[in-house]
Formats: structure tokens, C-alpha cells, sequence
């Protein structure tokens, strides 16, 4: 399996169209979403192309290949425009034997993993890594909106157990 993993999209419908461009390009299986989807929360300015319902109609096609994870700026409200479960704090995922925990960052951390995992996925923080830290991978996505310390935008893939950063 493919597996595109996306956080801290903030309502930006032009930042989550190059994403969802390269989802279909790749032929990437599945995406993952980390929470903080179409909110962008009080601490951020507004997002470039803020348009919640535009989120909405480019994931919803998706919802049968989307695993999501609610964040901070995540809320019922909009779970009610979504058709695909987002409000689980956190999802575990096993491919190929890797267990994946997955999960926005604001509840679970580096600091605080509640299980064990091979990689725990993450983003919230809006800074990217990848880092190996004992056992555990540790894999914060960046923000495809608000990225910090001037980084660029970013995502992540999975294939074949390789997570690759990739700058949008």
C-alpha cells in the first residue's frame, strides 16, 4: 500500500489541491489525515484560500481511502460535513507487520505515546521530521498551510515501509 499522511491543512483549499494532485498523480492508496482540517484555530492568521466547503468537496469522493485523526481546531461541526470518521484522537495502523500510531499531537506526543509502535506519526507542532528515537520512528508531517521556523510546506508518503518527506 501507498499511504500519503497530511496535517494542519487549516482550510486551505489551494494548499490541499496540490496535495490531493499528488494522491492521484503517485496513485497513492490511501491518505492520511492528521487533524485540523478545515478550522484555523485562533493562534494562526487566515489561511491563503480559506474555503471549508471546498475541503469538504474534494475529501468527501475520497472518504472510502481516508484515515483521519481529529485535531486541536477539529470539531463535531465538522464531522457533520464529512463523510469519514475524523474524531478518534488517535488510529493505529499495521502495514506489512509496522504498526503505525497515528495521531494529531496536542493529546499524544513524543513525550506521551500510550502504546507501543514502530512509528508514531504525528503533527500539530507544524514541524517537520523524521528522526529515529530508540525502538521508535517518529514522524511529524509539518503543515501543509502554516509550516514554522521558516520551512517550506510539507507532507509525507509511505511506501513499502520508506517514509519520505516531500515538500509541496
Amino acid at each position: 500500500m501507498k499511504y500519503l499522511l497530511v496535517s494542519d491543512i487549516h482550510g486551505s483549499a489551494p494548499q490541499l489541491r496540490k496535495v490531493l494532485d499528488y494522491f492521484e498523480q503517485e496513485k497513492m492508496d490511501m491518505l492520511v489525515i492528521l487533524g485540523d482540517i478545515l478550522n484555523y484555530g485562533p493562534r494562526n492568521g487566515v489561511p491563503e484560500g480559506l474555503d471549508a466547503q471546498a475541503i469538504v468537496d474534494m475529501l468527501n469522493p475520497l472518504s472510502d481511502r481516508i484515515i483521519a485523526v481529529r485535531g486541536n481546531c477539529d470539531s463535531e461541526v465538522d464531522q457533520m460535513l464529512l463523510n469519514f470518521p475524523m474524531m478518534a484522537d488517535y488510529a493505529m495502523l499495521v502495514d506489512n507487520g509496522t504498526r503505525y500510531f497515528l495521531t494529531h499531537g496536542h493529546k499524544y506526543n513524543e513525550e506521551n505515546m500510550p502504546m507501543a509502535c514502530d512509528v508514531f506519526v504525528y503533527g500539530h507542532t507544524h514541524r517537520q521530521k523524521i528522526e529515529r528515537k530508540g525502538d521508535v520512528t517518529v514522524c511529524n508531517t509539518g503543515s501543509i498551510t502554516f509550516p514554522k521556523d521558516g520551512n517550506p510546506p510539507t507532507f509525507v508518503t509511505v511506501e513499502n515501509g520508506t517514509l519520505t518527506m516531500h515538500e509541496l
